[in-house]
Protein backbone atom coordinates (compact mmCIF):
# COMPACT_ATOMS: atom_id res chain seq x y z
CA UNK A 1 0.00 0.00 0.00
CA UNK A 2 2.87 2.25 0.25
CA UNK A 3 4.75 1.37 -2.81
CA UNK A 4 5.82 4.24 -5.04
CA UNK A 5 3.38 2.65 -8.14
CA UNK A 6 -0.14 3.03 -7.45
CA UNK A 7 -0.95 0.15 -9.70
CA UNK A 8 0.63 -1.57 -7.30
CA UNK A 9 -1.08 -0.02 -4.42
CA UNK A 10 -4.65 -0.35 -6.13
CA UNK A 11 -3.70 -4.09 -6.59
CA UNK A 12 -2.68 -4.88 -2.82
CA UNK A 13 -5.87 -2.65 -1.89
CA UNK A 14 -7.91 -4.87 -4.05
CA UNK A 15 -6.34 -8.04 -2.37
CA UNK A 16 -6.83 -7.12 1.19
CA UNK A 17 -10.26 -6.70 0.57
CA UNK A 18 -10.70 -10.37 -0.48
CA UNK A 19 -9.04 -11.47 2.20
CA UNK A 20 -12.15 -9.49 4.34
CA UNK A 21 -8.74 -9.31 7.31
CA UNK A 22 -9.64 -7.10 9.70
CA UNK A 23 -6.51 -6.50 10.40
CA UNK A 24 -6.49 -4.58 6.82
CA UNK A 25 -8.64 -1.88 8.17
CA UNK A 26 -6.06 0.32 9.52
CA UNK A 27 -3.76 0.40 6.44
CA UNK A 28 -6.59 0.51 4.48
CA UNK A 29 -8.34 3.77 5.97
CA UNK A 30 -5.06 5.54 5.87
CA UNK A 31 -5.17 4.67 1.95
CA UNK A 32 -7.99 6.80 1.54
CA UNK A 33 -5.77 9.55 1.60
CA UNK A 34 -4.10 7.81 -1.46
CA UNK A 35 -3.24 10.76 -4.04
CA UNK A 36 -4.33 8.88 -6.95
CA UNK A 37 -8.64 8.15 -7.23
CA UNK A 38 -8.03 4.49 -8.36
CA UNK A 39 -6.72 3.68 -5.58
CA UNK A 40 -8.66 5.63 -3.18
CA UNK A 41 -11.93 3.42 -4.71
CA UNK A 42 -9.89 -0.10 -4.33
CA UNK A 43 -9.42 1.03 -0.69
CA UNK A 44 -13.03 1.95 -0.61
CA UNK A 45 -14.23 -1.73 -2.09
CA UNK A 46 -11.64 -3.46 0.38
CA UNK A 47 -13.35 -1.65 3.20
CA UNK A 48 -16.91 -1.99 1.85
CA UNK A 49 -16.01 -5.72 1.87
CA UNK A 50 -14.77 -6.25 5.39
CA UNK A 51 -18.17 -4.75 6.07
CA UNK A 52 -18.90 -4.48 10.08
CA UNK A 53 -15.78 -4.58 11.90
CA UNK A 54 -14.26 -1.42 9.76
CA UNK A 55 -16.86 0.51 11.28
CA UNK A 56 -15.24 2.11 14.33
CA UNK A 57 -12.02 3.23 12.17
CA UNK A 58 -14.59 4.78 9.86
CA UNK A 59 -17.16 6.69 12.53
CA UNK A 60 -13.43 8.34 13.69
CA UNK A 61 -12.64 8.58 9.53
CA UNK A 62 -15.66 11.00 9.56
CA UNK A 63 -13.61 13.91 11.73
CA UNK A 64 -10.59 13.58 8.93
CA UNK A 65 -10.00 17.18 7.69
CA UNK A 66 -9.48 15.47 3.81
CA UNK A 67 -13.13 15.59 1.88
CA UNK A 68 -11.98 12.88 0.00
CA UNK A 69 -11.57 10.57 3.64
CA UNK A 70 -14.90 11.50 4.71
CA UNK A 71 -16.71 10.61 1.38
CA UNK A 72 -15.41 7.21 1.42
CA UNK A 73 -16.04 6.65 5.17
CA UNK A 74 -19.54 8.08 4.98
CA UNK A 75 -20.48 5.98 1.75
CA UNK A 76 -18.79 2.69 3.40
CA UNK A 77 -21.02 3.78 6.75
CA UNK A 78 -24.46 4.11 4.65
CA UNK A 79 -24.00 -0.01 4.14
CA UNK A 80 -22.38 -1.14 7.39
CA UNK A 81 -22.99 1.28 10.00
CA UNK A 82 -23.42 0.27 13.28
CA UNK A 83 -26.14 1.98 15.95
CA UNK A 84 -23.16 3.97 17.56
CA UNK A 85 -22.94 5.55 14.57
CA UNK A 86 -25.98 7.77 14.64
CA UNK A 87 -24.53 10.34 16.65
CA UNK A 88 -21.66 10.95 14.04
CA UNK A 89 -23.83 10.69 11.14
CA UNK A 90 -25.91 13.27 12.65
CA UNK A 91 -23.04 15.33 12.86
CA UNK A 92 -22.20 14.60 8.62
CA UNK A 93 -25.97 16.15 8.33
CA UNK A 94 -24.52 19.74 8.56
CA UNK A 95 -21.66 19.35 6.34
CA UNK A 96 -20.22 22.28 4.01
CA UNK A 97 -19.88 18.28 1.28
CA UNK A 98 -23.29 17.59 -0.29
CA UNK A 99 -21.76 13.94 -1.07
CA UNK A 100 -21.04 13.93 2.51
CA UNK A 101 -24.72 15.17 3.67
CA UNK A 102 -26.19 12.60 0.85
CA UNK A 103 -24.95 9.23 2.42
CA UNK A 104 -25.00 10.11 5.97
CA UNK A 105 -28.84 10.75 5.37
CA UNK A 106 -28.53 7.17 3.32
CA UNK A 107 -27.02 6.28 6.29
CA UNK A 108 -29.57 7.67 8.79
CA UNK A 109 -32.30 6.07 7.14
CA UNK A 110 -30.96 2.56 6.78
CA UNK A 111 -30.12 2.44 10.76
CA UNK A 112 -34.36 3.87 11.27
CA UNK A 113 -33.17 5.41 14.73
CA UNK A 114 -35.94 8.26 15.72
CA UNK A 115 -32.81 10.23 16.72
CA UNK A 116 -31.87 12.30 13.67
CA UNK A 117 -35.61 13.22 12.86
CA UNK A 118 -35.41 16.67 13.43
CA UNK A 119 -31.71 17.26 12.00
CA UNK A 120 -33.58 15.53 8.92
CA UNK A 121 -35.46 17.98 7.89
CA UNK A 122 -33.86 21.66 7.00
CA UNK A 123 -32.51 18.33 4.47
CA UNK A 124 -35.59 18.75 2.74
CA UNK A 125 -34.86 22.07 1.55
CA UNK A 126 -31.13 21.49 0.42
CA UNK A 127 -29.63 22.94 -2.21
CA UNK A 128 -28.64 19.61 -3.64
CA UNK A 129 -31.94 17.31 -4.68
CA UNK A 130 -29.95 14.26 -4.03
CA UNK A 131 -29.77 15.37 -0.36
CA UNK A 132 -33.52 16.51 -0.77
CA UNK A 133 -34.40 13.18 -2.24
CA UNK A 134 -32.44 10.72 0.58
CA UNK A 135 -33.11 13.14 3.38
CA UNK A 136 -37.07 12.21 2.33
CA UNK A 137 -36.21 8.46 2.04
CA UNK A 138 -34.42 8.79 5.32
CA UNK A 139 -37.36 10.01 7.35
CA UNK A 140 -39.82 7.48 5.30
CA UNK A 141 -37.61 4.41 6.59
CA UNK A 142 -37.18 6.13 10.00
CA UNK A 143 -41.54 5.60 9.56
CA UNK A 144 -43.84 6.13 12.49
CA UNK A 145 -41.39 7.95 14.92
CA UNK A 146 -41.13 10.95 12.16
CA UNK A 147 -44.63 11.35 11.86
CA UNK A 148 -45.12 14.03 14.21
CA UNK A 149 -42.78 15.88 12.88
CA UNK A 150 -43.64 15.64 8.90
CA UNK A 151 -47.71 16.25 9.93
CA UNK A 152 -45.93 19.89 11.16
CA UNK A 153 -43.96 20.10 7.95
CA UNK A 154 -46.79 20.19 5.81
CA UNK A 155 -47.76 23.34 7.55
CA UNK A 156 -43.92 24.91 7.07
CA UNK A 157 -43.69 28.23 4.76
CA UNK A 158 -41.04 26.93 2.63
CA UNK A 159 -42.86 24.63 -0.46
CA UNK A 160 -40.07 22.56 -1.19
CA UNK A 161 -40.35 21.33 2.22
CA UNK A 162 -43.99 20.87 2.01
CA UNK A 163 -43.97 18.79 -0.92
CA UNK A 164 -41.08 16.20 0.68
CA UNK A 165 -42.64 16.25 3.69
CA UNK A 166 -46.25 14.92 1.73
CA UNK A 167 -43.51 12.47 -0.03
CA UNK A 168 -42.25 10.88 2.61
CA UNK A 169 -45.90 10.76 4.65
CA UNK A 170 -47.29 9.09 1.38
CA UNK A 171 -44.27 6.38 1.53
CA UNK A 172 -44.28 5.89 5.22
CA UNK A 173 -48.48 4.99 4.96
CA UNK A 174 -49.92 6.09 8.05
CA UNK A 175 -53.39 6.56 8.13
CA UNK A 176 -52.96 9.92 10.77
CA UNK A 177 -51.92 11.59 7.46
CA UNK A 178 -54.47 11.10 5.42
CA UNK A 179 -56.55 13.83 6.61
CA UNK A 180 -53.92 16.66 6.86
CA UNK A 181 -52.55 15.52 3.33
CA UNK A 182 -56.14 15.78 1.69
CA UNK A 183 -56.41 19.49 3.44
CA UNK A 184 -52.78 19.87 1.86
CA UNK A 185 -54.14 18.40 -1.63
CA UNK A 186 -57.38 20.79 -1.71
CA UNK A 187 -55.83 24.39 0.12
CA UNK A 188 -52.14 24.39 -0.23
CA UNK A 189 -51.01 27.66 -2.83
CA UNK A 190 -48.53 25.83 -4.67
CA UNK A 191 -49.05 23.89 -7.35
CA UNK A 192 -46.50 20.67 -7.17
CA UNK A 193 -47.40 20.43 -3.53
CA UNK A 194 -51.14 19.71 -3.97
CA UNK A 195 -49.47 17.35 -6.51
CA UNK A 196 -47.26 15.01 -4.27
CA UNK A 197 -50.36 15.03 -1.82
CA UNK A 198 -52.71 13.76 -4.35
CA UNK A 199 -50.02 11.15 -5.23
CA UNK A 200 -48.88 10.56 -1.42
CA UNK A 201 -52.68 10.01 -0.97
CA UNK A 202 -52.77 7.45 -3.47
CA UNK A 203 -49.99 5.87 -2.15
CA UNK A 204 -51.45 5.67 1.26
CA UNK A 205 -54.39 3.95 -0.56
CA UNK A 206 -56.83 4.79 2.43
CA UNK A 207 -60.61 5.13 1.54
CA UNK A 208 -60.93 7.83 3.79
CA UNK A 209 -59.17 10.03 1.27
CA UNK A 210 -62.36 8.99 -1.51
CA UNK A 211 -64.10 12.87 -0.63
CA UNK A 212 -61.23 15.12 -1.48
CA UNK A 213 -59.91 13.09 -4.05
CA UNK A 214 -62.98 13.41 -5.94
CA UNK A 215 -62.81 17.04 -5.23
CA UNK A 216 -59.38 17.43 -6.75
CA UNK A 217 -60.43 16.06 -9.85
CA UNK A 218 -61.93 18.95 -11.02
CA UNK A 219 -58.60 20.66 -10.15
CA UNK A 220 -57.12 20.94 -13.77
CA UNK A 221 -53.23 21.14 -11.72
CA UNK A 222 -54.03 18.01 -9.72
CA UNK A 223 -56.39 16.33 -12.01
CA UNK A 224 -54.03 13.54 -13.62
CA UNK A 225 -52.79 12.78 -9.68
CA UNK A 226 -56.18 12.54 -8.19
CA UNK A 227 -57.66 9.90 -10.35
CA UNK A 228 -54.44 7.89 -10.53
CA UNK A 229 -54.93 8.13 -6.49
CA UNK A 230 -58.79 6.90 -6.91
CA UNK A 231 -58.10 4.00 -8.86
CA UNK A 232 -54.77 2.77 -5.94
CA UNK A 233 -57.84 3.72 -2.96
CA UNK A 234 -59.45 0.54 -4.73
CA UNK A 235 -62.81 1.69 -4.00
CA UNK A 236 -65.85 0.68 -6.01
CA UNK A 237 -67.22 3.91 -5.80
CA UNK A 238 -64.46 5.46 -8.04
CA UNK A 239 -65.69 3.15 -10.81
CA UNK A 240 -68.49 5.78 -11.92
CA UNK A 241 -65.77 8.83 -11.82
CA UNK A 242 -63.19 6.71 -13.50
CA UNK A 243 -65.80 5.54 -16.19
CA UNK A 244 -66.82 8.89 -16.85
CA UNK A 245 -62.77 10.45 -17.53
CA UNK A 246 -62.12 7.11 -19.92
CA UNK A 247 -65.15 8.28 -21.87
CA UNK A 248 -64.52 11.75 -21.88
CA UNK A 249 -67.09 13.17 -20.04
CA UNK A 250 -67.36 15.55 -17.00
CA UNK A 251 -63.93 17.39 -18.26
CA UNK A 252 -62.93 20.90 -16.32
CA UNK A 253 -64.64 23.79 -18.00
CA UNK A 254 -61.54 25.63 -18.17
CA UNK A 255 -59.48 22.42 -19.47
CA UNK A 256 -56.47 23.51 -22.07
CA UNK A 257 -57.73 22.75 -25.83
CA UNK A 258 -54.64 21.46 -28.30
CA UNK A 259 -54.66 20.41 -31.97
CA UNK A 260 -55.70 16.83 -32.32
CA UNK A 261 -52.68 14.72 -33.38
CA UNK A 262 -53.13 13.69 -36.81
CA UNK A 263 -56.22 16.14 -37.44
CA UNK A 264 -55.64 17.89 -40.45
CA UNK A 265 -59.10 19.88 -39.73
CA UNK A 266 -58.71 21.93 -37.48
CA UNK A 267 -60.34 20.43 -34.64
CA UNK A 268 -59.38 21.26 -31.22
CA UNK A 269 -59.85 18.59 -28.44
CA UNK A 270 -59.10 18.58 -24.41
CA UNK A 271 -55.29 17.58 -23.60
CA UNK A 272 -56.57 14.47 -21.44
CA UNK A 273 -54.51 11.50 -22.44
CA UNK A 274 -52.54 11.21 -19.44
CA UNK A 275 -55.55 11.60 -16.79
CA UNK A 276 -57.63 9.07 -19.13
CA UNK A 277 -54.55 6.86 -19.21
CA UNK A 278 -54.38 6.67 -15.27
CA UNK A 279 -58.19 6.07 -15.54
CA UNK A 280 -57.99 2.99 -17.42
CA UNK A 281 -55.29 1.61 -15.51
CA UNK A 282 -57.25 2.63 -12.03
CA UNK A 283 -60.07 0.38 -13.77
CA UNK A 284 -58.21 -2.48 -13.93
CA UNK A 285 -56.70 -2.12 -10.31
CA UNK A 286 -60.28 -1.96 -8.81
CA UNK A 287 -61.19 -4.90 -10.99
CA UNK A 288 -65.25 -4.38 -11.22
CA UNK A 289 -67.29 -5.35 -13.92
CA UNK A 290 -68.71 -1.91 -14.44
CA UNK A 291 -65.64 -1.15 -16.22
CA UNK A 292 -65.47 -4.15 -18.83
CA UNK A 293 -68.00 -2.70 -21.39
CA UNK A 294 -65.98 1.40 -21.28
CA UNK A 295 -62.82 -0.59 -21.73
CA UNK A 296 -63.95 -2.47 -24.52
CA UNK A 297 -64.78 0.94 -25.95
CA UNK A 298 -61.54 2.63 -25.30
CA UNK A 299 -60.15 0.42 -27.86
CA UNK A 300 -61.98 2.52 -30.27
CA UNK A 301 -59.45 5.60 -29.24
CA UNK A 302 -56.16 5.17 -30.32
CA UNK A 303 -54.55 7.17 -27.70
CA UNK A 304 -56.11 4.83 -25.33
CA UNK A 305 -55.78 1.54 -26.70
CA UNK A 306 -52.81 -0.15 -25.69
CA UNK A 307 -54.23 1.19 -22.20
CA UNK A 308 -56.99 -0.19 -21.91
CA UNK A 309 -55.80 -3.65 -24.01
CA UNK A 310 -53.53 -3.75 -20.93
CA UNK A 311 -56.34 -3.25 -18.68
CA UNK A 312 -58.87 -5.80 -20.16
CA UNK A 313 -56.21 -8.71 -19.96
CA UNK A 314 -55.86 -8.14 -16.11
CA UNK A 315 -59.48 -8.54 -15.86
CA UNK A 316 -59.41 -12.34 -16.42
CA UNK A 317 -61.84 -14.63 -18.35
CA UNK A 318 -65.41 -12.68 -17.53
CA UNK A 319 -63.86 -10.14 -20.15
CA UNK A 320 -63.91 -13.02 -23.33
CA UNK A 321 -68.03 -13.17 -24.04
CA UNK A 322 -68.16 -9.07 -23.66
CA UNK A 323 -65.20 -8.75 -25.94
CA UNK A 324 -66.14 -11.82 -28.43
CA UNK A 325 -69.41 -10.02 -28.73
CA UNK A 326 -67.95 -6.64 -29.75
CA UNK A 327 -65.90 -7.90 -32.26
CA UNK A 328 -68.70 -9.68 -33.99
CA UNK A 329 -68.86 -6.43 -35.96
CA UNK A 330 -65.60 -4.83 -35.91
CA UNK A 331 -63.55 -4.23 -39.14
CA UNK A 332 -60.63 -2.16 -37.85
CA UNK A 333 -57.60 -4.87 -38.35
CA UNK A 334 -55.32 -3.03 -35.42
CA UNK A 335 -58.62 -3.42 -33.01
CA UNK A 336 -59.00 -7.19 -34.13
CA UNK A 337 -55.33 -7.78 -33.27
CA UNK A 338 -55.58 -6.09 -29.71
CA UNK A 339 -58.82 -8.14 -28.99
CA UNK A 340 -56.58 -11.18 -29.97
CA UNK A 341 -53.93 -10.37 -27.80
CA UNK A 342 -56.18 -9.74 -24.92
CA UNK A 343 -58.05 -13.11 -25.27
CA UNK A 344 -54.75 -14.73 -25.44
CA UNK A 345 -53.65 -12.98 -22.34
CA UNK A 346 -56.78 -13.80 -20.17
CA UNK A 347 -56.69 -17.96 -21.29
CA UNK A 348 -59.41 -17.76 -23.76
CA UNK A 349 -59.21 -20.49 -26.60
CA UNK A 350 -61.72 -21.09 -29.10
CA UNK A 351 -63.78 -23.93 -28.89
CA UNK A 352 -63.30 -26.80 -31.30
CA UNK A 353 -66.75 -26.46 -32.97
CA UNK A 354 -66.55 -22.48 -33.37
CA UNK A 355 -65.70 -21.78 -37.38
CA UNK A 356 -62.19 -20.21 -38.89
CA UNK A 357 -61.77 -16.62 -38.33
CA UNK A 358 -63.70 -15.70 -35.79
Amino acid sequence: LKDEDWALRKEAATLLGEFRDPRAVGPLVEALHDEDRAVREAATTALRRIGPPAAPALIVALQDPNGNVQEAAVAILKDVAPPEAVEPLIGCLTSKNWIVRMHAAKALGNLGDERPVRQLIPLLMDSVKAVRVDATDALAQIGRPALTTLLAAVRHEEWILRLHACEALGKIGAEEAVAPLCEVMLHDRDMAVRQDAAKALGNIGHPAAFDALEKAVTDLSVRPYAVDALGKLKDPRAIPILIDVVAGNNRPANARRVPVCGDESGALDVEEMEVQIFAVGGLAEIGDDRAIQPLIRALKDTRLRAAAASALSKMGLRIAAPLLAAMKTETDSNILSHARGILSAVGWRPAPTMKEGV
